[in-house]
């Protein structure tokens, strides 16, 4: 696998050695998939050691000129190259924390930063878990092979996990200076849809999590302004993307059957709630008794802090300081940020010293330049 990884990095970095000065090739997977077979063939060529060992095995791949033909794995309907490996990734001998890392590490390209981030765990974790992870595929002699259909479901949950995840970093990116980063959104999304092209993986969960990634995505265009974040209360919803919201509500239609109901399901309903108007007042009821019945189900410090957001709309903001401080999640630059705008109309001093938290903890440009703006704000006023 350490191998793989090199031959990939060598490859990207052919290409922007290449690429800048003779154009993007009229395929470029292709050429990329063309360029690490070459650099697999002189790996082996020059190590004899995995010549006579690694070859044989790997002739009929390695001797073909036609990416065409290159049998990846054998997929089924499942055609994409990607999916396939993080179901061949997602292997049952390792946790599904472990299946998670890597494929986000090899599939999904992401750094430990990333990672990290994504698990909301540290960095000497990570880099621990994914240690371990390669060294039992290869202590084992475990092949990543796709599997058979039946087992596809049983790795399922860590595929769209995995995806949900990819999606996530696009969404609310930590570790890259971009508000959004669309590129990953669109991708997950891509992928999503191969998995609703196959019987054995278009299921209720795979479309609620598919319904999910529409309803956000149908309000990119009013979460960014002039590079900058524009917060849920202040968007506008004109900019909100119909279409997506329509295609969102089509596969939420079809994750409503059987008797199973998954954290993607009920943050599919919130999510579609965020799209509706509140003429007749119960948008925010809802949504906070869909974020009371998420909690239950998947009882994290995230869920448990998005979920304030419409306890404030429902109850009122007291209230809703009241439990934020229950939480306690000190360190966290969104938890102090939300204790910020709680107190604006409460008490201005602690806004303040909660924004300047939130600050102090904030990762990415663009969040400290929000949080900057709120605090002028309150010195202004």
């Amino acid at each position: 696998m350490e191998i793989a990884e090199d031959l990939a990095s060598e490859t990207f970095v052919a290409a922007l050695d290449t690429w800048p000065y003779k154009g993007i090739p009229e395929n470029p997977s292709a050429w990329l998939f063309a360029v690490a077979k070459n650099k697999a063939k002189n790996h082996f060529a020059r190590t004899v050691n995995l010549e006579t060992k690694i070859l044989p095995e790997y002739k009929n791949l390695m001797e073909t000129d036609t990416i065409a033909q290159d049998p990846i794995l054998t997929s089924g309907q499942i055609v994409d190259a990607q999916l396939q490996m993080m179901f061949a990734v997602c292997h049952p001998s390792l946790s599904e924390e472990s299946q998670i890392c890597l494929a986000l590490r090899i599939l999904c390209g992401f750094g430990i930063d990333e990672i990290s981030n994504a698990l909301l765990s540290n960095k000497d974790t990570i880099t621990k878990r994914l240690y371990r992870a390669k060294e039992k595929l290869k202590d084992n002699r475990i092949k990543l092979e796709f599997p058979s259909e039946e087992a596809c479901q049983s790795r399922l949950d860590g595929v769209l996990t995995t995806l949900y995840l990819l999606y996530n970093e696009g969404y609310y990116s930590e570790s890259n200076e971009a508000i959004l980063r669309a590129d990953l959104c669109f991708e997950a999304i891509r992928l999503m849809h191969i998995l609703t092209q196959n019987p054995a993986t278009n299921v209720p969960k795979t479309n609620a999590l598919l319904a999910l990634m529409y309803f956000h995505s149908s309000r990119f265009n009013a979460r960014k302004n002039m590079g900058e974040m524009v917060l849920y209360a202040d968007q506008d919803s004109s900019l909100w993307d119909q279409n997506l919201i329509s295609k969102g509500a089509f596969h939420l239609h079809k994750a409503a059957v059987g008797n199973e109901l998954t954290s993607f399901h009920l943050e599919a309903m919130i999510a579609y709630w965020f799209t509706v108007s509140n003429e007749n007042g119960e948008k925010w009821q809802r949504i906070l008794e869909l974020y009371d019945q998420l909690l239950h189900l998947k009882n994290v410090p995230v869920v448990a802090l998005n979920r304030l957001f419409a306890l404030s709309k429902v109850k009122g903001k007291i209230a809703a300081i009241k439990e934020a401080e229950k939480l306690d999640i000190r360190g966290n630059p969104y938890y102090h940020a939300l204790l910020g705008e709680l107190y604006l109309s409460v008490n201005s001093g602690l806004a303040k010293a909660h924004f300047e938290k939130a600050l102090f903890y904030a990762k990415t440009q663009a969040e400290k330049e929000s949080i900057r703006r709120k605090i002028t704000s309150l010195a202004i006023n």
